[in-house]
Formats: structure tokens, C-alpha cells, sequence
């Protein structure tokens, strides 16, 4: 029997944390067993232990993977307010809404990480934190603390728009309620921005 190196190994990994990621944000955690997950990743259930204690330690794995991935794209936008206009823009999109297996974590999966494990929601929150201090310091350079708690409640505003437009019937409401979220995020943003003299 043929032994695969190490780098397979950690491809391998990577490929079962990818694949999971999208398949929990589209059929949901507990919608997602670990048979349904390594076939999506092209291997055995038997491969599943080599490479994670339990179903609870692959979720938090794959939750830290996608946070990771959303905070470097939104390191690459603009910097300041155009960026802030462009990151929220962008997370109540109807693209970003029809596209849950490709889109935010947060929006896919809350409800879930809510009666995840303390490791899971520890990981959730350390990621989502960082996130949320990157956005601050667009908004207050100088103080980012100051803004953190309403950018935490501008982001929770736009999780529940997110999931709330996912769950309309009506594809022009569920458009409507999108813009209607963005004037809101960037009218509390503004006001902090203001506050904060930026």
C-alpha cells in the first residue's frame, strides 16, 4: 500500500475543508453528514478521521477557512468610504444572496453556530472580530474601538437583510429589502463616520 506524502495529506485536508464549507453553507451543518461531506471531496468516509477528531472539528475548521477567505477579499477593497459603500454593496447583492454556497458564512450558517460547540462559536468569534476590527479601522482609523460595537450591529443588520431576503417568495420584495439594507448599513456607518471625524 502506497503512502501518500505529507503535502497530499494537506491537499487532501484543504480540499475536505473547502468542500465542506460550501456544502454546510448550502444544506446547513446539521443537513451535512460526514458521508454526503467526503464524497463531495471525492473520498471514503474512512479518510475522514485522518485528518479530523469529529464532525465539530471539521465545522469549526471550515468556518475558520471561509472567515479567513472573506477578511482577505475585503482587505483588498478600496480603502475608506468608497470601500465601506463597496463592501456592503457587494454583501446585499441579490448575487450574493442567490449564491449561499459561495457567500458569508454568518448569513448561511448563524442559527447553527449558535448551538455549535464553545470551540466552534470560539473560533466563529475570534474570525468574526477580526473582520469586524478590519472594517472599524476603515471607519475610525484613529480610535477603531470606538466604532466597534455599531460596526458589530451594522453587520448584524446586514446578516438578517441577507437571510431574510433568502427567504422571500417575492424575488422584488426580496430585491427591495437588499437596497433598502444599504441605505441603512451606510446611513448608520455614515453617521458613525461623522461622529468619529472621519
Amino acid at each position: 500500500m502506497a503512502r501518500y506524502g505529507k503535502e497530499h495529506k494537506l491537499a487532501t485536508r484543504q480540499r475536505i475543508i473547502e468542500t465542506a464549507g460550501r456544502r454546510f453553507k448550502r444544506s446547513g451543518i446539521d443537513g451535512s453528514g460526514v458521508a454526503t461531506l467526503m464524497a463531495d471531496a471525492g473520498l471514503t468516509n474512512g479518510a475522514f478521521y485522518a485528518h479530523f477528531a469529529s464532525k465539530e472539528d471539521l465545522v469549526a475548521t471550515a468556518v475558520s477557512d471561509q472567515l479567513r477567505d472573506q477578511r482577505e477579499r475585503l482587505a483588498a477593497v478600496a480603502p475608506g468610504r468608497a470601500g465601506v459603500e463597496q463592501i456592503v454593496r457587494a454583501y446585499l447583492s441579490p448575487e450574493h444572496r442567490d449564491n449561499p454556497e459561495e457567500g458569508c458564512p454568518s448569513a448561511a450558517l448563524l442559527d447553527e453556530i449558535g448551538r455549535c460547540g464553545d470551540p466552534t462559536r470560539q473560533v466563529y468569534t475570534d474570525s468574526v472580530l477580526a473582520i469586524m476590527d478590519d472594517f472599524a479601522a476603515r471607519l475610525a482609523p484613529h480610535d477603531p474601538q470606538s466604532v466597534r460595537t455599531t460596526v458589530l450591529g451594522v453587520y448584524a443588520l446586514m446578516v438578517g437583510t441577507l437571510q431574510l431576503s433568502r427567504a422571500l417568495s417575492d424575488r422584488r420584495l426580496a430585491d427591495d429589502l437588499l437596497e433598502q439594507g444599504v441605505r441603512n448599513a451606510l446611513a448608520v456607518l455614515d453617521g458613525e463616520g461623522a461622529a468619529s471625524g472621519t
